[in-house]
């Protein structure tokens, strides 16, 4: 939407230019008329980017916020669905029918590139879904106030305490109804690409709240910023697998329903694409 915008007023404005420097009355239009067009899409991209840059500085970054913002949200998607469009990012999606219509939920993935939480968000645009976010996230230009605006909770990773907190603010948030939650239960980045074994702590979230488990696997996001330098085309395939219910998860313990979806992860990713155990 935002590319279909900003190339339509470009070329309006373009043919403006042209216009009003006569050069429809000649063959001058053939060169004015794409360069017009080239730099009035410049000028508004980089109004744009003002626009978002000027609204992360309007973020109070020592401030706790409690509501989520429906327009940091839709700001987020059309620069995202930008982003993918002009770096040519197609993502492969199934399984997206089984998502829950009504009510919160835990969305749990597999992480292999620090892409795929805008993947997700993409995919998932009216699901308010907020992300489980590495603290070191929060000092990043545009980034961290844009998570916070969005209700994404950062958690340290090296302090329990800290973390147990993390995850009660999210049970509160599910329960509130205010948001729903995305969590990668590996912890971190996959650098071999593999899927690895999960912390189970951040199940609780979801038998605490009450609320469904939404598992999806992604593939190939890690090839994205590489095909980038070389103007390459990136396809990334977006699963999502299953949903399990609420009730299903009354009396588990938390170790027990994340080798559930661990389980259910491998078999959708394969063998090739999971560590094995001799390898842990």
């Amino acid at each position: 939407m935002l590319i279909a915008t900003v190339s339509a007023l470009s070329l309006c404005l373009s043919a403006l230019l042209c216009f009003f420097t006569n050069a429809f009355d000649s063959l001058t239009w053939l060169w004015v008329l794409p360069l017009g067009f080239l730099g009035s899409f410049l000028v508004l991209a980089g109004v744009w980017f003002l626009m978002v840059y000027f609204m992360a500085k309007a973020v109070d970054t020592e401030k706790e916020i409690e509501t989520d913002s429906p327009f940091y949200r839709w700001v987020i998607t059309v620069t995202v669905r930008a982003l993918l469009t002009i770096l040519r990012i197609h993502v492969d999606s199934e399984g997206l029918s089984k998502l829950p219509k009504d009510g919160r939920f835990l969305l749990v993935c597999n992480h292999l590139h620090d892409t795929d939480p805008l993947i997700l968000l993409n995919a998932f645009p009216k699901s308010q879904i907020a992300f489980i976010s590495k603290r070191e996230n929060d000092a990043k230009f545009i980034v961290g106030p844009f998570l916070r605006r969005i209700l994404c909770q950062p958690i340290n990773r090296e302090n329990d305490r800290e973390a147990l907190k993390t995850i009660l603010k999210c049970i509160s948030l599910l329960k509130e109804d205010t948001v729903s939650i995305g969590v990668f239960p590996e912890g971190y980045c996959s650098q071999d690409h593999l899927l690895h074994p999960f912390r189970g702590g951040v199940f609780k979230i979801a038998q605490k709240a009450n609320v469904p488990i939404v598992i999806c696997t992604l593939q190939d996001t890690y090839h994205i910023f590489r095909n980038m330098k070389t103007l390459t085309p990136s396809k990334v395939k977006l699963h999502l697998v299953e949903v399990i219910p609420a009730e299903d998860l009354a009396g588990r313990t938390a170790v027990d329903i994340a080798q559930q979806v661990h389980a259910i992860m491998a078999k959708d990713l394969g063998p090739e694409l999971v560590l094995q155990e001799a390898e842990q």
